[in-house]
C-alpha cells in the first residue's frame, strides 16, 4: 500500500465484498454533515434487503475513501443515487467530483436508464454545487423536505 495521495484519475468504483464492508462501515464524515447521509452500516444493512441497491466503494488507487449506492430497475428508465459520500479525510481533493463522474458513466453504460435523481439536504451546498456542476437541475422538495435534483443522461448515437 503507498502513502501518496491518489490523483482524480486513480478513482474507480469497486462492488462491496467482505474483504472491504469493514472499511466502507468505518468512513466518517465531517461532524457538521453527519446529518445529511445515513450511515454506511445502515446503507449496507439496507442493501443486503434491497435486491435494487447497487453499494459501490469510491477507491482511490488502493484506499478506500468513500461509498456510494444507487438503483437502477430494469422496469424504470430513471436511476436514483440515494447515498454518496467521502470520508471526511479525504474530501477537497476532487474525489466527490471523479467518483460521481464514474457512477454516471456506470448507470449510463446500463443501457435502459434516461435520467439520474439524486436527493440531499437543501442546506448541503457542497451536495448543491456537486450535482449542479454534473448537470442536475434542481426539482423541488420532496415529501422529506429533501432536495430532488435530476439529469437527463445522453441518448446514445446522439
Amino acid at each position: 500500500m503507498t502513502d501518496r495521495p491518489a490523483n482524480t484519475l486513480d478513482i474507480r468504483l469497486a462492488p462491496v465484498t467482505k474483504a472491504n464492508r469493514a472499511l466502507v462501515a468505518s468512513l466518517e464524515l465531517a461532524p457538521d454533515q453527519v446529518d445529511f447521509v445515513a450511515s454506511n452500516a445502515e446503507s449496507l444493512k439496507e442493501a443486503r434487503s434491497d435486491r435494487d441497491a447497487r453499494p459501490r466503494v469510491v477507491m482511490a488507487g488502493d484506499r478506500v475513501v468513500g461509498f456510494l449506492m444507487y438503483e437502477a430497475p430494469d422496469d424504470d428508465d430513471e436511476a436514483r443515487i440515494y447515498r454518496f459520500m467521502i470520508d471526511r479525510a479525504w474530501q477537497g481533493r476532487g474525489y466527490g467530483k471523479a467518483a460521481l463522474r464514474q457512477v454516471l458513466d456506470e448507470i449510463a453504460g446500463l443501457g435502459h436508464v434516461g435520467h439520474v435523481s439524486i436527493c440531499y439536504e437543501p442546506e448541503n451546498e457542497a451536495a448543491r454545487r456537486l450535482y449542479r456542476a454534473a448537470g442536475f437541475v434542481e426539482e423541488g422538495l420532496d415529501e422529506d423536505g429533501e432536495m430532488i435534483a435530476d439529469l437527463v443522461l445522453p441518448a446514445d448515437g446522439r
